[in-house]
């Protein structure tokens, strides 16, 4: 019961910190493009993040139950692959490196799985085939995790290109004042679906984390012993509970309120200078791409989406725009989060076997 508790406590640690973490992803744009305040933007940011976060739990499934043998699993494998995740976010944030708290916890609980199972590759999970759905019903690390890893960056690079020479083409004969003015207000609208997206897709990350852990704890009989008020906990099947839910929604929100300042320099500011109409197309980009990955289960990066969405945009603008050598940072970041997180959480499981004798 008291691992149990880690686990909750530490998951809350890492959904807080992917929320303050991951809050540039929603606000950087219309930050950078002085829309709204950083204060405003924060509070636009956790609210719609709220009530993402409690739609839906196509994310949390994938989390839980399709990229690790969950026999392997267990209260003390899941606080490691929290640690591992934990660990990354903060040394990137405090880098000011846009990383990926979604791959963060997926190499994390790979990792801990992986050394918990002795070295046996076969408890990862790499394709999942589902009876009598289309190819979107496969699951496994390489269908939910790793396509969509190169994928998304991919369609949100190039959909934010060609929606901005949409764009461009449209507002061509038209003053700037006037177009400032009327995406300085549709950004506003672009913004809260950023936010709704990154909440539908990153706070049910940690719920199904939640979950597993609920489920292992019930199969292993760690809560057979539990008073009445608390049978709330047991859960025979894997299932997200209501509870979960909202606490998961909750700690994300006010991670969120918390803030990212370095993240939010980096993309709002940094990499290419932006106007309302290209915040808006960023924006836009990125959270279609979150809510598809999101409607198919598959925990794709808000990292990726809207750092590639405004990349997008950017070379639509100019390729001069660009800080390529900013890019190429952001780029190494992202690749070395798989195999960073899961060797982080590998060693912690090797020490706690060592510790335990």
């Amino acid at each position: 019961m008291t691992l149990l508790l880690l686990v909750i406590l530490v998951a809350m640690v890492f959904e807080f910190i992917n929320g303050f973490h991951d809050t540039a992803n929603s606000i950087a744009t219309v930050v950078g493009t002085k829309v709204l305040t950083p204060r405003q933007a924060i509070l636009l940011a956790a609210s719609t993040n709220l009530f993402g976060a409690l739609m839906g739990t196509a994310v949390a499934t994938t989390i839980g139950k399709g990229l690790v043998d969950a026999h392997f699993v267990t209260t003390t494998t899941i606080v490691c692959a929290l640690i591992g995740g934990i660990v990354w976010n903060l040394l990137t944030w405090w880098l000011g490196l846009p990383s990926s708290s979604t791959h963060a916890l997926v190499g994390g609980l790979c990792g801990a799985t992986l050394a918990a199972a002795h070295n046996d590759w076969s408890v990862i999970l790499w394709s999942v085939p589902a009876a009598g759905k289309p190819w979107y019903g496969w699951g496994g690390l390489l269908y939910k995790v790793i396509i969509p890893m190169f994928s998304s960056p991919a369609l949100g690079f190039i959909a934010g290109f060609l929606f901005m020479a949409l764009l461009y083409l449209l507002v061509a004969r038209l003053k700037p004042r006037l177009v400032n003015a009327v995406f300085g207000k549709a950004q506003l609208l672009s913004s809260a679906y950023m936010g709704f997206s990154h909440g539908s897709n990153d706070a049910q990350k940690t719920m199904g984390i939640i979950a597993l852990a609920l489920f292992s704890a019930t199969k292993a009989g760690q809560l057979d012993h539990l008073p009445g008020w608390l049978s709330f906990l047991k859960t025979s099947t894997f299932e997200v509970a209501v509870w979960v839910k909202v606490l998961c929604a909750l700690t994300m929100a006010a991670g969120t309120a918390a803030g990212g300042w370095r993240i939010i320099r980096t993309l709002g500011t940094k990499m290419v200078r932006l106007h309302p109409i290209h915040g808006f197309a960023a924006e836009t980009t990125a959270a279609t791409v979150l809510m598809t990955a999101a409607h198919f289960g598959m925990p794709v990066s808000t990292t990726h989406a809207i750092s590639t969405s405004i990349m997008g945009v950017g070379m639509a603008k100019s390729f001069k725009a660009l800080r390529w050598e900013l890019v190429e940072r952001i780029i190494w970041t992202w690749f070395m989060t798989l195999p960073a997180t899961a060797g982080i959480a590998y060693l912690c499981v090797k020490l706690t076997q060592v510790w335990s004798g």
